[in-house]
């Protein structure tokens, strides 16, 4: 069944952010923020693990690194278009949205919680790979394999933040359906260059998640995600 995979990654994040959201209370102030924390480095190392990935290869019996000027390329064009059409504020925008619908209106974490939950959720290879294999295939078990690592995120993050990480699922649902529906289109532009992009710039991003989680929001992460797509542009130009 196409689609499957969205429906069970869904699933996991809202388990995830329930269970949170009702033992949550339990813990004393100092464990959240440890858990918090705890989270945000885990995000980092995620981000670091496919980053290096990407940018380190093996010549001969010498490790060498690569990639740099496609970062750099992508993460200043980004940030500059980005800023320019201000992502961030259209995801504050619908979480204010979410969080009157919802009848949180007086949680004033809401919004930070949802957002910072949406970006470490979204971003990143497996939701974009597993969309388009469970499109193309039917193939579920990329996004049953996210579904998981989601649940153990979201429960950690509603522990330590607020209810507004459980409606990370809303995001979610809407980007890797969208994906799925339109993987048939998409199945051409999809070459193993544009994947490798995709991967590599998506853990930097998810590495900067993981910065604002142990730090406190200090990146614009959201303005940050049309280098996502210059990183498959640029799989198409001549090196």
């Amino acid at each position: 069944m196409i689609g499957l995979g969205t429906l069970i990654n869904v699933a996991g994040i809202a388990a995830g952010g329930i269970v949170g959201r009702f033992f949550g209370k339990y813990f004393p102030d100092r464990m959240q923020d440890t858990l918090g924390k705890t989270c945000g480095v885990s995000v980092i190392f995620i981000g670091i693990a496919g980053a290096m990935e990407g940018m380190l290869s093996i010549d001969g019996q010498s490790l060498t690194s690569g990639q740099s000027m496609l970062i750099v390329l992508c993460l200043v064009l980004g940030a500059f278009i980005g800023e320019a059409l201000n992502i961030e504020h259209l995801f504050e925008q619908f979480g204010e949205w979410l969080k009157v619908k919802t009848g949180n209106g007086e949680d004033k974490k809401f919004v930070d919680d949802f957002v910072t939950a949406s970006l470490t959720v979204c971003i990143g290879a497996m939701a974009i790979v597993g969309s388009i294999q469970d499109g193309i295939y039917g193939d579920y078990s990329i996004l049953a394999t996210k579904a998981v690592l989601d649940l153990i995120i979201i429960l950690v993050m509603t522990c330590s933040m607020g209810v507004g990480c459980i409606f990370s699922a809303v995001p979610v649902a809407l980007f890797e359906g969208l994906m799925t529906l339109l993987a048939r289109l998409i199945r051409p532009l999809m070459t193993e260059t544009a994947l490798f992009n995709l991967s590599m710039i998506g853990s930097i991003l998810i590495f900067c998640v993981g910065l604002n989680l142990v730090w406190e929001k200090k990146i614009r992460v959201a303005n940050l995600l049309p280098a996502m797509i210059l990183a498959v542009i640029l799989a198409f130009l001549p090196v």
